[in-house]
């Protein structure tokens, strides 16, 4: 006769005492979520790993450094056997028969009173997947469902859609620095669900075309020196389509709060009592130099990098930046929209006394297909740039770094000028 399935059911141990024995990788990879659960755990164990008597450490967990003793599992609620005694382990399981105490075993499946399903969590939803099979208990193609159905939850392709009415308001998202893989999980999600996307040139924009016909697209562009959607015109969007009852992404390139004027839509949006929350995005300011091999900081060679805007010249009246004072700074100087200030800002930081000779590369729509790194130095940018027709968006990098390379080299230079 086929066994019988188990029956799926999810514990409130808030508070509750859970008896954990054994420290090794097992009770790591559990505790965890023992501990977010809000359970009294009570870890019973000679020995641990640096994890999880780091867990101890800082009282996550309360650690009772022996072996198993008859009596352990008293008071319990739950427990996880999980040591590599299997006498242990079977006087344990015994115990917790007698105490009727709901037992998962790691050495024996078949023997425990309880099995611990394969978990995953996306905004407010846990997936836990259970084999109905005992003859074909397959733990990696249990654990492969479950991820396929969170991974579907956070990046929008499994849409289960809100029976109950959603708050309408607006999401600041920051798309990453262009390629739609290096948005955020929660930014993707959010995309999916969205209404209405206002998009900046900058976003990943590949994401638009997977959003469903009925979801409204608005193109907030701001090209240099070309057409653009003016910054109130976007406000103004905003706050209209969110009382609405719509749900609004603002979808940026980079992080919102890094010259992405995410601040300016939010003060507006709270002035006219919309609701808003923030995505944090990975800055091109970090993750373009990496994507073309450049270190921001390095051991041994930089130790801080300073972010700048380069969108006006060192010597406008409205330039807010102290280039004599990072003229000074031995390390890293990322500079954002400066292609076309590239000239001005070496000669400036020349004449404040760096070198010349200081390495260069421009890194133009990094991240993306069309990614290509230009090197040169200070004295030679401003003729690189022309030569080579360095185009926004770029990031530029100064400093020694440029010339790390993952060999262990520093000659890791290509298209010099």
């Amino acid at each position: 006769m086929a066994e019988n399935p188990a029956y799926p059911v999810g514990l409130r141990l808030t508070g509750r005492r859970v008896v954990v024995l054994g420290g090794g990788q097992v009770a790591q990879r559990r505790l965890p979520a023992l501990i977010a659960a809000g359970a009294d755990v009570h870890l019973v164990s000679p020995e641990a790993t640096p994890s999880v008597e780091a867990m101890a450490d800082a009282g996550e967990i309360t650690w009772h450094r022996r072996r198993y003793e008859d009596g352990d599992l008293a008071e319990a609620w739950y427990a996880l056997i999980a040591t590599s005694d299997a006498e242990a382990n079977t006087a344990a399981s015994a115990e917790a028969e007698r105490h009727r105490v709901w037992c998962v075993r790691s050495d024996n499946a078949d023997a425990a009173t309880a099995w611990t399903p394969a978990t995953g969590r996306s905004e407010g939803v846990t997936v836990a997947v259970l084999t109905t099979d005992a003859q074909g208990r397959d733990p990696r193609h249990t654990a492969a469902i479950r991820d396929a159905v969170v991974e579907g939850l956070r990046d929008g392709s499994l849409v289960a859609p809100h029976h109950r009415r959603r708050t309408p308001g607006v999401a600041l998202v920051g798309g990453g620095p262009g390629d739609p893989d290096l948005i955020t999980v929660r930014g993707r999600r959010l995309l999916a669900e969205a209404d209405v996307v206002i998009a900046d040139r900058l976003g990943p924009r590949d994401l638009l075309a997977e959003l469903p016909a009925h979801v409204e697209v608005i193109d907030a562009a701001k090209i240099p020196y070309g057409r653009y959607m003016a910054q109130e015109a976007i406000n103004n969007a905003l706050i209209e389509h969110a009382k609405a009852g719509k749900s609004v992404v603002r979808l940026k390139g980079g992080d919102p709060f890094v010259f992405g004027r995410g601040m300016e839509e939010a003060q507006a949006l709270v002035e006219a009592g919309i609701p808003y929350t923030v995505v944090p995005g990975i800055s091109s300011s970090i993750s373009v130099p990496g994507a073309a091999g450049i270190p921001v900081t390095h051991r041994g060679v930089a130790h801080e990098f300073t972010v700048v805007s380069g969108h006006v010249a060192p010597d406008d009246e409205r330039s807010l930046v102290d280039w004599a004072a990072l003229a000074k700074l031995r390390g890293t100087l990322v500079v954002l929209m400066g292609v076309d200030k590239i000239g001005k800002i070496a000669e400036t930081l020349v004449a404040h006394g760096k070198s010349a000779d200081t390495p260069v590369a421009l890194v133009q729509e990094g991240t993306t297909a069309a990614q290509r790194r230009v090197d040169a130095t200070l004295a030679t940018v401003a003729e690189t740039v022309r030569t080579h027709e360095v185009k926004p968006p770029a990031v530029i990098v100064i400093g020694e770094v440029v010339n790390v390379s993952a060999d262990g080299t520093t000659s890791g230079v290509r298209n010099r000028g």
